[in-house]
């Protein structure tokens, strides 16, 4: 296969995207197995179109820089066969840890914030994408593929395969599904994942393989009877306008490093500490409200 014929997964996938969202709209509808807002689902398909308007011209620059970074390979991959097995296992392992660092790092929850904005869980929720996701720059994270010699062809092709794969599971409709939960990820594992319920924050961050939240101790199997989940984040944003859901994170993050008579370590921590950290302890960090929990129940 010639490096330059790699299909867009995801434009491939867009009217895939528009039929199942309707299907589910209307099957909620009847079996009350979807929970659609008509301004949440509004909000959530305005973020997605700002998202395909910034990547196209964000995208020229990140295909660049990789492309770039690829002039210094180690070795020369091109596709064969073992490439797209490869770059598979490769690339959801780094999306597990750069989806983890969007939870423990404030400077990058400020643009993963907006996916979980939501108090629903559908599958117009999978298209509330971030604005901001070149700004804060996680996606640096993948140029050691392109270093490997993974082209940058390659590397946009197995991210749009996870893009596309990630979109199914935003969803109440599917239950369990057996085994198949004991690798890949799946909407009961991510139901949990956008849960705010204390025992499920910061859970599951898995793209498409489950097994490295296995691996590494992040894993939090739903219990739909006793501990239901609930979406959204833990202090409600309270609207529907596109803009604030797409800036107020960073607008707070600005708001909190620049106050008045704190270090300049507070300052740093404000920016790039945990979500919820504050210099004089009046919030509450995803550890301190696990912590919280488990004193109480001791």
């Amino acid at each position: 296969m010639e490096l330059s014929k790699l299909p867009n997964p995801v434009q491939l996938a867009i009217p895939a995207f528009i039929t199942l969202i309707l299907i589910e709209f209307f099957w909620g509808k009847v079996r009350k197995s979807a929970d659609y807002e008509v301004r949440d689902t509004a909000a959530s398909l305005s973020m997605g179109l700002g998202n395909i308007i910034i990547g196209l011209l964000t995208g020229i620059i990140i295909y660049g820089m990789t492309t770039w970074a690829y002039q210094f390979r180690l070795f020369e991959i091109g596709h064969q066969w073992w490439a797209f097995v490869a770059v598979f296992f490769l690339e959801d392992f780094i999306y597990y840890w750069y989806h983890r660092w969007s939870h423990e790092n404030r400077w990058l929850w400020s643009a993963h914030i907006v996916h979980h904005s939501s108090q629903h869980m559908n599958l117009s929720t999978a298209l509330r994408q971030t604005w901001t996701g070149f700004l804060v720059g996680g996606w640096l994270l993948w140029l050691p593929l392109a270093w490997i010699g993974f082209s940058p062809q390659l590397i946009a092709f197995q991210k749009g395969v996870s893009l596309v794969y990630q979109f199914w599971f935003h969803t109440e409709a599917i239950k369990t599904m057996g085994p198949f939960e004991w690798i890949f990820n799946t909407p009961s594992h991510h139901r949990v994942h956008h849960a705010t319920n204390t025992a499920y924050l910061d859970r599951n961050y898995a793209g498409i393989l489950i097994i490295w939240d296995r691996m590494f101790g992040t894993f939090e199997p739903e219990d739909a009877k006793n501990n239901p989940c609930k979406y959204g984040l833990i202090h409600r944003l309270g609207t529907f306008n596109p803009f604030k859901i797409a800036f107020h994170e960073l607008a707070s993050i600005v708001k909190d490093a620049s106050s008045k008579g704190i270090s300049l370590k507070a300052r740093f921590l404000y920016i790039f500490g945990p979500p919820g950290w504050s210099h004089d302890g009046s919030r509450t960090t995803v550890k301190d409200m696990k912590r919280a929990e488990k004193e109480q129940k001791a």
